[in-house]
């Protein structure tokens, strides 16, 4: 089973904050140059969302309405129903970061991987991501209020304000300048990988050093590491089973069933570590910490799976055989331009 390169350079950026934190004048340049790196990455976001891809996308609406409401609605539900596990389980602020991974919005390369790993409708994929990436940009910070209250700032105006310079005002003018440096994006899309990834483990970097400054860390224990693990293996496996089961409930087509499970049941640590960083300040270190071992243990279990779907026996036309809506709505299309990020 795999395991995703990055999260060993994330793991290696917590653990030089244990080690050596920004603080003083270190922390102030450390939180300014995040504070930048956050609105640097959201800009990207919406330079690289195509925006023709995006509504050619809206035929196969059943699709994206029901990978949304996995995302933004059973998801946050069980994040919600896990509150029962406080404190047997889990500590308040464990709590706390769980219920904010299941805000997160879905991955987009990830899903687009598996999905195709598995022989699944990838334009589909590529859409469902993409919808999930616009939607959860305003979302995810509203639930985040509405559902974590004042540990996630609230409903204050500052930290609306906040909100919408950081992450809603980049990514808007990048979709307004697409037109202009959409190419130099596509061609070079390898080089700002690199400098968005860089961005993400500086924002790792500032926010876990602020952690151990407030001597937060104390408030873990490996017990509770393992129980916050058993309970994210929980989550998955029930989102994993009600995206496949529900899909086929619902009259989806093989294909579709596939992009349904890949898209409706990850969430993107891409998009969750900047949001965290925006939304929890100095607390951000333990509300992220649920995301980023959710995102390793998905990447492992959705590995398996789909290599084991890839080798599923398509089934024969004619009848009896299922039908995939997306062949009338795209499903031909090849993943050209998509401007994918990593989840």
């Amino acid at each position: 089973m795999p395991i995703d390169p990055y999260i060993l350079l994330l793991l290696g950026t917590v653990g030089l904050a244990a080690l050596l934190p920004a603080r003083g004048t270190g922390a102030d340049v450390a939180s300014g140059a995040s504070t930048a790196a956050i609105a640097f990455l959201f800009f990207l976001y919406g330079a690289r969302l195509s925006t023709r891809e995006a509504l050619d996308g809206l035929k196969h609406w059943r699709l994206h309405v029901t990978v949304l409401a996995c995302t933004f609605v059973v998801f946050p539900l069980l994040g919600m129903a896990a509150r029962g596990l406080v404190p047997v389980l889990l500590t308040q602020p464990l709590y706390q970061g769980l219920l904010f991974l299941a805000l997160v919005p879905s991955t987009i390369q990830s899903s687009i991987a598996f999905t195709s790993m598995a022989r699944g409708n990838v334009p589909a994929a590529i859409c469902a991501g993409s919808f999930s990436s616009l939607v959860g940009i305003v979302i995810t910070p509203l639930l985040a209020a509405a559902l974590l209250g004042s540990s996630a700032g609230g409903f204050s105006a500052d930290s609306l304000v906040q909100i919408v310079l950081q992450l809603l005002v980049p990514f808007v003018a990048g979709q307004l300048l697409r037109r202009w440096i959409g190419g130099f994006v596509t061609r070079h899309k390898k080089a700002l990988g690199l400098v968005d990834r860089g961005s993400i483990l500086l924002v790792v970097y500032t926010a876990f050093s602020e952690g151990m400054v407030e001597g937060i860390w104390h408030q873990v224990s490996p017990l509770r590491l393992a129980g916050l693990l058993v309970v994210e293996a929980v989550l998955l496996a029930v989102m994993l089973a009600l995206t496949w089961y529900g899909a086929k409930a619902l009259r989806f087509g093989r294909e579709d069933r596939i992009a349904i499970q890949f898209a409706g049941s990850k969430k993107s640590l891409a998009a969750g570590l900047p949001m965290a960083s925006v939304l929890f300040g100095a607390q951000a270190s333990l509300a992220v910490l649920p995301l980023m071992l959710f995102h390793q243990m998905q990447l492992m279990v959705c590995a398996v799976i789909a290599k084991r779907r890839s080798h599923d026996p398509l089934p024969a036309d004619g009848p009896g055989a299922e039908v995939t809506p997306a062949a009338s709505a795209g499903g031909s299309r090849t993943a050209v331009g998509t401007g994918t990020r990593s989840g």
